[in-house]
């Protein structure tokens, strides 16, 4: 007779600089917002301050109307604080390539992104 046991396995909360990640491959801007701190530090080429979120939210539909990544790839990534995450990416759409970095801070067990930069990426 065999005895069979069963382990019960909790699905592991989803990396937050991986579900960035994912949204942004699949455009998905509504829940991509939905990740942002009530004020962020956004950057967008040229135009760079402290914004709250529905006008950060206004900024990033205007950029992204025009550049919709069709590629996202991953550059870089820190973890080595429980509380604060940080990675690089560079979009490749339509208008040329970006590259992004996020900054995402742990605010009661959810991480929320406080920081977003896009800028050109330059010419290797």
């Amino acid at each position: 007779m065999f005895v069979f046991s069963s382990v019960i396995v909790q699905p592991k909360s989803a990396d937050p600089v991986d579900r960035t990640m994912l949204l942004l491959k699949q455009s998905n801007w509504t829940e991509l917002y939905k990740t942002f701190a009530p004020s962020i530090d956004l950057a967008i080429l040229d135009v760079s301050d402290i914004y709250a979120k529905d006008q950060a939210e206004t900024m990033l539909n205007n950029f992204f109307g025009k550049n919709q990544p069709f590629t996202v790839k991953l550059v870089h990534q820190v973890n080595s604080n429980a509380d604060l995450k940080f990675a690089v990416f560079t979009l490749s759409g339509k208008s040329g390539s970006y590259r992004t970095s996020i900054s995402l801070r742990n605010n009661n067990g959810t991480f929320q992104i406080n920081e977003l930069h896009i800028e050109a990426e330059k010419i290797k």
